[in-house]
């Protein structure tokens, strides 16, 4: 499934849920089920504790040296190949969420739509 990210502040997220899920539950959210809600949302009272969140799980899953920002070799390795750490998976939603934080707006989640 994937999941579209909403806030008034920023762009919109699009994210496969397998990858919102570890994302989303060191923001904080806690899931009764193994699969992600369809729609959910961080309140601007939880953005604060979101985004400390998230930050100690990319702080504490640092990108392996061999995957890091220029350390691969391009004519052998296809893109879609390439590791792709906590970090880089969750910048964008990191992004929405400080924005969110700014403006004082809530963040939510909703399938996205069928192409």
């Amino acid at each position: 499934m994937l999941v579209l990210f909403h806030s008034k502040s920023a762009a919109e997220v699009l994210m496969f849920a397998k990858h919102a899920r570890p994302i989303l539950q060191a923001a904080g959210k806690t899931f009764d089920e193994p699969g992600l809600p369809e729609r959910g949302v961080i309140t601007r009272a939880q953005l604060d504790a979101a985004i400390a969140g998230i930050e100690s799980a990319i702080a504490a899953n640092p990108e392996p040296k061999e995957h890091a920002e220029g350390d691969h070799d391009d004519a052998t390795e296809h893109p879609i190949e390439q590791f792709v750490s906590l970090g880089r998976r969750a910048w964008p939603l990191l992004a929405m969420l400080r924005l969110a934080r700014e403006k004082g707006e809530d963040v939510t989640w909703e399938p996205a739509p069928k192409w």
